[in-house]
């Protein structure tokens, strides 16, 4: 989604695995501030009332985007637990 600002908006939206939402919080803080250092302006982290949890994070471009997530993971074992707690992504 493209926001009406400069730059470029995404949602992520994930079904956790219940006994992994902990892990799963810390590993997303340490990928995103991973993202922050390949260029991402930022991004936020909740959990709905639907018990998804949703991801905003914002990109100075589409490209700007595709070069951080082309490039290899800075903080991998954050990244496998990530990945690990996702029981669903939406």
């Amino acid at each position: 989604m493209i926001s009406k600002g400069p730059g470029f908006s995404v949602l992520y939206r994930w079904r956790i695995h219940p006994e992994k939402e902990t892990a799963f919080v810390e590993a997303w803080t340490a990928v995103s501030h991973d993202l922050r250092r390949k260029g991402s302006l930022g991004s936020r982290l909740h959990r709905g009332p639907d018990g998804l949890w949703y991801s905003y994070a914002q990109w100075p471009s589409a490209e700007a985007r595709s070069a951080a997530f082309a490039q290899p993971s800075g903080v991998p074992a954050a990244s496998a637990l990530m990945r690990e707690a996702i029981a669903e992504r939406l």
